[in-house]
């Protein structure tokens, strides 16, 4: 026919003709009761896809050329459209289609069994219709519908439930509207209605659920709830905002928690405790960003600003982290394994780097690493040595130079006693044994040297290694630091009861004076020693009021030195060891006249470094205003310490009058570099 010119008369025919036959399977459709509905519907679209097929193949010839020449709809899509126009834009069919698809998905969601391959050809049929016409009499429907039955479960869930529980029901309503799409909807659908779900029953009530008393975000990080948390951050990245929440939350938490841990002044008395609890804490919310969070780098940037505000809201915690170290390196990490000890060090270097102050840990650390060496107390040097390279990473050369000068004195004052001993061992002979350590007067923490007068035997031989030790180094000069040193004496009691007491100097010179003297006073063991007299009291306390410890006796028996006390030496003392350890106190908090002299120390090494910083920056600037000045200073130093302006302002005050810097003439605030 098309050949024949009759193609318009075929096309119209087949149009009249298909037109014809849908509206008789459209009554036929409509006459359908019931669940039948839809599977006569089901049944006539499948037949209505059989014939088109058949229809296509017969009217090949016309499809391919009489169909593209005048421009008319192909085939196929004719039949899809009459289908469209006469079968669901039908006034019986259009509404009660859509009604009964939402009513089974409706009937879903409370829990019954629908027919779901049913589902998914009738809606499958609507996108083979055109997506517009899928969107238009189903999803846009389907999507409102959701929203409001999504709206009242949400209000209804808050009202009954707790935060973790309401989190899994809403989980659980994802997980299904998901599984919907996959088995009978299309894909595309699954977004919009995971945002339905996501809007109602997460982003609407974002902040009531965080706060929920009893149940909320706070209560589920006080006691280590990780699945909920970690729901709670599945559900909450999902909408817009939500993790901001949670963090706000979390750090409103950790800064309040973190605040009171060290602030405490019952938590603070123990330095050790106080680290130790910052490290727990620390511990516990890197395991729950770990394992509920994802290790997601907002919350990880939380933490570190939390602990970082926290942690210098105490002016003692560099002096603290410096005293857990010390305790950890003279006896709290014996018999642990080399990997362990890394993980002490790399805990103790995680608070190191939120120390603004790191010139006070500097200045304790040194310190108490001095008496740990000289005491010979640390229990590993690869593991001092560990962390000073740790110290260096962080810091750079200069911040550690000192420390790991401390430890090559101790290698050379080896070598040079040695020395002494090889050169020298006839001269001395049966006499005591000496061990010196010979230290660097810049490497060491400064001591104020106090005079002590050494026992007569003792003296001699350091003479000896005074003038050994003067004659293989030149333009050198010795003081004896009496106040750092130690002693082994071997003393005998009653029944020849022998004895090693590892002692002081200080407390070896007492005891040494009862070698002719069985009653001392007070005065007289002061004149004698020349100890400073509040030395002389602890040595004496040590070794007259320690029970266990007692070598010597005191009249009148109390734990207090008075100036008019007499003292005897013990002969009745016992003890079940041989090596009796007398009076050796580990490093303590500071004293308040103490931290005070320590905190002007560290203010005073300060100023050669802001001068020093200062310099730099305008030698390389040239010219520079007041204000830019002290943000460069200030982001300069802030590894090390943070600048206090006022003492910035002083430094650049003195560097203008010793002429390295002047003021503009014009613009006061404006610094010019003097070259």
């Amino acid at each position: 026919m098309v050949l024949h010119k009759f193609g318009d008369k075929l096309y119209s025919g087949l149009v009249t003709t298909m037109t014809t036959h849908l509206k008789q399977v459209c009554a036929l459709i409509e006459a359908a009761q019931g669940g039948l509905f839809l599977e006569e519907l089901d049944r006539k679209w499948t037949d209505h896809n059989k014939a088109l097929q058949m229809i296509r193949d017969i009217l090949m010839y016309m499809d391919r050329t009489y169909i593209p020449n005048t421009q008319k709809t192909p085939v196929h899509v004719l039949g899809l459209n009459l289908w469209r126009d006469h079968i669901i834009r039908s006034s019986q069919i259009q509404n009660r289609l859509l009604n009964t698809l939402l009513e089974l998905v409706q009937r879903e969601r409370t829990g019954e069994v629908i027919n779901r391959g049913l589902m998914r050809n009738l809606v499958q049929m609507l996108m083979d219709l055109g997506s517009s016409v899928y969107q238009e009499y189903f999803e846009k429907h389907f999507l409102g519908v959701s929203s409001n039955f999504y709206s009242v479960e949400s209000q209804r869930f808050i009202e009954c439930c707790d935060c973790g529980e309401y989190l899994k029901k809403a989980e659980i309503r994802l997980n299904e509207e998901m599984e919907r799409v996959s088995h009978y909807l299309i894909a595309r659908t699954e977004g919009k209605i995971t945002n339905v779900v996501e809007k109602e029953m997460i982003a609407n009530h974002m902040q009531r659920l965080v706060h929920m008393e009893n149940s909320g975000l706070i209560k589920m990080l006080v006691d280590d709830k990780y699945e909920d948390l970690g729901r709670m951050y599945s559900l909450f990245c999902r909408v817009a905002d939500g993790l901001s929440t949670l963090k706000d939350v979390l750090t409103s938490h950790l800064r309040e928690t973190g605040k009171e841990l060290v602030t405490d002044p019952e938590r603070s008395k123990d330095p050790v405790d106080f680290v130790q609890r910052l490290l727990d804490e620390k511990d516990k919310y890197d395991k729950i960003i770990g394992l509920a969070f994802n290790n997601d780098k907002t919350f990880l940037n939380a933490l570190n600003s939390s602990f970082e505000y926290f942690i210098n809201l105490n002016s003692r915690s560099p002096e603290y982290i410096s005293l857990f170290v010390d305790d950890k390196l003279r006896k709290g990490l014996k018999g642990v394994s080399e990997e362990e000890v890394e993980v002490v060090l790399d805990k103790v270097m995680m608070l190191f780097r939120y120390l603004q102050e790191k010139d006070v840990f500097e200045k304790y650390y040194k310190q108490h690493l001095a008496k740990r060496l000289l005491s010979g107390k640390s229990i590993s040097e690869d593991a001092e040595r560990s962390l000073i390279v740790k110290l260096k990473t962080e810091c750079g050369y200069q911040f550690t130079s000192k420390l790991e000068g401390m430890f090559t004195d101790m290698k050379t004052s080896e070598d040079t006693v040695q020395g002494f001993y090889a050169s020298q061992a006839a001269e001395i002979g049966d006499g005591p044994t000496l061990a010196v350590q010979v230290l660097t007067t810049g490497s060491w923490p400064t001591q104020p040297s106090a005079p002590c007068n050494l026992p007569s035997e003792i003296l001699g031989v350091c003479e000896k290694f005074r003038a050994y030790y003067l004659g293989t180094h030149t333009g050198r000069r010795l003081t004896w630091q009496t106040n750092m040193g130690t002693a082994d004496l071997k003393a005998t009691f009653a029944n020849g009861q022998k004895h090693e007491l590892n002692v002081s100097t200080y407390q070896m010179c007492i005891l040494m004076l009862f070698n002719n003297a069985d009653q001392l006073y007070y005065k007289e063991i002061e004149q004698a020693t020349e100890i400073p007299s509040s030395d002389l009291k602890r040595c004496l306390q040590s070794l007259a009021c320690v029970k266990g410890k007692n070598v010597l006796r005191k009249e009148p028996m109390s734990k207090d030195i008075g100036e008019d006390d007499a003292f005897f030496f013990n002969d009745k003392f016992t003890s079940k060891f041989y090596k009796v350890k007398i009076g050796t106190v580990a490093a303590q908090k500071e004293s308040e006249p103490e931290k005070q002299e320590t905190r002007q120390k560290v203010e005073e090494d300060r100023k050669p470094q802001i001068e020093a910083a200062l310099v730099r920056i305008m030698k390389s600037r040239r010219v520079l205003d007041h204000n830019n000045l002290i943000a460069e200073i200030t982001t300069q130093l802030q590894s090390r310490f943070m600048p206090n302006p006022a003492v910035i302002k002083k430094r650049i005050e003195s560097l203008i009058e010793r002429e390295f810097l002047e003021r503009d003439k014009v613009d006061r605030k404006l610094y010019r570099y003097l070259a």
